[in-house]
């Protein structure tokens, strides 16, 4: 609760600042938000806090994600306030609706009703509505904000209804009570009720970009601002991860011979379609997010057949994903800022200019291919063993098959820093000059001593 209450007062703040002129004000009071509620967060470890009649639960699992959550904010809050503020009149609205999207991923990893699923769902997909389409001055930003709109309408209709046809059938919307009636039936429960749980599937699946609900995410991901797209690929998919195992897991395992069948054939697809259509981008920037689609699959193979290992594959596999994506979407701002333009051709001897930038780069997208050493292989390795541990080994060698083709194109702009000249110098600020440092290191040394990280939860 005070997680939220803190994340709230401090955006509101920003809001009052953004309206009296007093700017400047802004960053530093939502710094401080974030880094109270990463205390608060952290004070709630191994305190189980029931909130609101049972409509929330604040457990080790909330706590595990909401830091990573908090942390990738933070880190892109930072970013955005000194790379942006020059270009950005309305910085004070744009941190405060970032961290309003903040407490709806919270909602989301605490959720314990589905009043509170479908609110969290709304609270964060209103935020990046907003932030999507917040260069309206940009035909591609509108063009971003309005089509991820309307698509997400569209997936609030059907988690909606799933929500009306399993209180139907089971009179509640309490988890606990719908597992109890889900495990009482023993497997044998009323077609609609089916029907339902497809329906809050399909939702999630668009939620978390994964074929084939996945047709808004390269445009929108293109059109947006690239940190506000940073912050949409790494933690509002981690935060839709985090309420999709939460659900699945707690109610509807009994009933997995009904949907895992979904689930598989979306992950093969995902992996299948993002890796492919990656290949044959020549903006880096549409590359990333097709790649955020391959690994939405790659994630979803730890759902497939939910077991104890799938809590904290997803959680490390979304922490690796979410330090190499701001990373890459970091640098390629700045590279897009000095160059004017995403193809992997601005990237032509970045390594003769800036070597430490090269460098940070070359490790996140390492990290990316899941190459030893880095956070992403480790992130795969155990996303890979929980979907063994399930029996899924085509499915598993099929993935691995994936990550050798996102190894082509996620070192085509490596190639290119390396191998190529150029002539035209570029600079970077201190503060995130040291924050994409700190973010390599974090990379490295993760997947140096992934066991601080993956028996968390």
């Amino acid at each position: 609760m005070n997680v939220l209450l803190t994340l709230s007062i401090a955006a509101t703040l920003a809001l009052f600042f953004g309206v009296l002129r007093l700017k400047n004000l802004a960053t530093p009071v939502i710094v401080i938000g974030l880094l109270a509620s990463l205390v608060f967060n952290a004070m709630e470890w191994n305190n189980t806090t029931s909130i609101f009649n049972d409509m929330m639960l604040y457990n080790n699992f909330t706590v595990a994600f909401a830091s990573v959550g908090l942390f990738i904010t933070l880190i892109l809050v930072l970013f955005y306030s000194e790379l942006s503020a020059k270009h950005e009149f309305h910085l004070p609205e744009i941190l405060a609706i970032m961290l309003f999207g903040t407490v709806g991923g919270i909602v989301l990893l605490s959720f314990r009703n589905m009043v509170m699923l479908f609110l969290g769902i709304e609270i964060l997909s209103l935020s990046y509505y907003v932030l999507a389409g917040i260069r309206k001055q940009n035909v591609y930003s509108n063009e971003a904000s309005l089509k991820y709109f309307l698509m997400g309408a569209f997936s609030s209709g059907f988690l909606l209804m799933g929500i009306a046809l399993i209180y139907g059938v089971t009179a509640s919307l309490n988890l606990n009570e719908i597992a109890g009636y889900v495990n009482n039936a023993k497997g044998i429960v009323p077609p609609y009720f089916l029907v339902g749980v497809l329906l809050i599937l399909s939702a999630l699946l668009f939620k978390v970009a994964a074929a084939p609900f996945h047709f808004w995410t390269p445009d929108v991901y293109d059109g947006a601002p690239t940190l506000i797209t940073a912050l949409m690929s790494s933690v509002g998919k981690l935060y839709s991860f985090g309420a999709f195992v939460l659900l699945f897991n707690s109610c509807f395992i009994p009933l997995i011979a009904d949907w895992e069948v979904i689930l598989w054939i979306a992950a093969l697809l995902s992996m299948s379609v993002g890796n492919i259509t990656a290949l044959y981008q020549k903006s880096v920037k549409r590359m990333l997010a097709y790649s955020s689609i391959a690994h939405a699959g790659y994630m979803l193979l730890a759902l497939v057949g939910i077991n104890n290992l799938t809590s904290g594959s997803v959680l490390f596999y979304a922490l690796a994903y979410a330090l190499a994506s701001v990373v890459s979407f970091v640098v390629l701002y700045i590279v897009r800022d000095k160059k004017g333009s995403y193809d992997i051709a601005s990237f032509n001897g970045l390594a003769q200019k800036n070597r430490m930038l090269a460098v940070v780069f070359t490790i996140s997208m390492l990290s990316l291919t899941g190459i030893p050493l880095t956070a992403g292989f480790f992130g795969k390795f155990y996303i890979f063993n929980s979907a063994l541990q399930s029996g899924y080994y085509w499915l598993t060698a099929f993935a691995v098959i994936n990550s050798f083709i996102g190894a082509y194109y996620y070192l085509k702009p490596v190639v290119a820093m390396f191998a190529s000249k150029s002539d035209e110098e570029i600079t970077m600020p201190a503060l995130s000059n040291s924050l994409l440092i700190l973010l390599g290191i974090l990379i490295i040394l993760i997947g140096a001593l992934p066991g601080f990280i993956s028996g968390v939860i």
